[in-house]
């Protein structure tokens, strides 16, 4: 008996520990539901009223609508096709077409901790505030179906193979680019994408000569507000579970979007005497940006470094470099997310430093890791601006990318889609 009890123990012993089962937590599911409907939120209503009230009150409509559409439409493509070409093994630039119209995803399904049907959903919604992001720098002038026809092969060709690039396992993800919750894969994809879009399609008639004014600031403010609130869900949310490391995302994105907003709000005031309304709610929309691929790994000294620099480097974008290129980036787009994301991805190798109160990566590995962030920064630029010129130039060719001179003056609210935002 002694022989036969000892040998059951070496045998259990001797056996490779083997992994438990993915098993489901209520509590990360409860939070990553809320998380997913805050991120929703931030597309529809929080984007739709933050372009909405920039624009003049003759194309509130046409950005409300275009958000609305693109919500519905990203919602369709990334159950199709776009799921199972972001997450699934394929090689390093995208997946394969395993999970095809969601094959295989039941309500017993996991993915980690929480079902596989609240971590699409969550993705899902990531996917539509991305190309809607881009609306904004061609606003005013581009016609409907243009807008439908590029976010789709944007989409297809340009942020999934990003987020399986930096999510899926592939390239980025090699080169370990610390990216927690989009700051390549979102804001620098888009960001480029709209500043190759807004010099493509054109400058808005009389862009450089007359003021082009926001009709409805207290809109925009609303929906910065929204925005905001939002955006702890799509932080927070990426860890994808109701822990420690959720809750400091919390915490930085809180601290970077303050320290963002005040340091714009003061830069205008010294710079032009007045602290605007729409300037302290872009300054932290820039600081909601930069915080992005850095909230998971950031502590509360970075979030205040990156909320700095993301606010000043930000506004010198917006306003002087704007004005010195000439290209007329109606709302924002690049100066905002694509450059609030390039600091906030770069900067992430550093705040990540335990120097810094960050995760624990240590001063030796600070630099390699710092590298590996402009790689991941320099493959995206070009990736997104690639993808962006050969869609746009086909377009361009096929349907026409720009609305005639008629329905611009008229405004897109009643050229495209036969009404009018104000009625009085």
């Amino acid at each position: 008996m002694l022989f036969l009890f000892l040998g059951s123990v070496s045998m259990i012993f001797g056996q490779e520990a083997v992994e438990p089962e993915p098993t489901l937590n209520s509590g990360d599911t409860a939070w990553m539901i809320v998380a997913t409907v805050l991120v929703l939120f931030m597309t529809i209503p929080g984007l739709s009223l933050f372009y909405g009230g920039l624009v003049r009150s003759k194309n509130i409509l046409s950005i409300l609508v275009q958000c609305f559409a693109l919500t519905c439409i990203m919602t369709l493509l990334w159950v199709t096709y776009g799921y199972s070409l972001a997450t699934t093994d394929g090689n390093a630039f995208i997946g394969g077409f395993e999970k095809v119209f969601l094959k295989g995803i039941s309500v017993d399904t996991l993915s980690g901790t929480i079902p596989e049907s609240v971590f699409t959903t969550f993705q899902m919604t990531f996917a539509i505030i991305t190309p809607a992001l881009i609306v904004g720098a061609f606003a005013e002038r581009m016609k409907f179906s243009a807008i439908l026809l590029f976010s789709t092969i944007w989409f297809t060709f340009s942020y999934l193979p990003v987020w399986h690039m930096a999510w899926g396992g592939g390239l980025l993800a090699g080169w370990s680019v610390i990216d927690f919750a989009g700051g390549t894969v979102v804001h620098i994809n888009a960001g480029i994408a709209g500043l190759i879009a807004c010099i493509m399609v054109g400058k808005r008639k009389g862009f450089g000569s007359a003021a082009l004014m926001p009709h409805n600031v207290p809109l925009t403010v609303i929906g910065a507000s929204m925005l905001w609130v939002g955006w702890f869900g799509f932080n927070a949310g990426s860890e994808l579970a109701a822990d420690g490391t959720a809750g400091m995302a919390l915490l930085v994105t809180q601290i970077a979007a303050a320290t963002a907003a005040v340091t714009w709000m003061f830069v205008e005031w010294i710079k032009t005497g007045k602290p605007t309304a729409v300037g302290i709610a872009t300054g932290t929309i820039a600081g909601l940006v930069a915080i992005t691929p850095a909230s998971g790994t950031a502590g509360p000294m970075g979030a205040i470094l990156i909320g700095v620099c993301s606010g000043l480097i930000c506004y010198v974008c917006a306003t002087s470099m704007k004005r010195a290129f000439g290209y007329d980036d109606s709302l924002d787009v690049f100066g905002v997310h694509g450059i609030g994301g390039i600091v906030g991805a770069v900067l992430t190798g550093l705040c990540a430093a335990e120097f810094m109160g960050g995760s624990g990566i240590s001063l030796d590995s600070t630099g390699a890791q710092i590298f590996a962030q402009i790689k991941g920064v320099v493959v995206t630029i070009l990736w997104s601006g690639i993808v962006s010129i050969v869609a746009l130039f086909l377009i361009d060719k096929t349907v026409g990318l720009r609305t005639s001179a008629e329905s611009e003056e008229m405004g897109l609210d009643l050229s495209d889609h036969g009404e009018s935002g104000y009625n009085s």
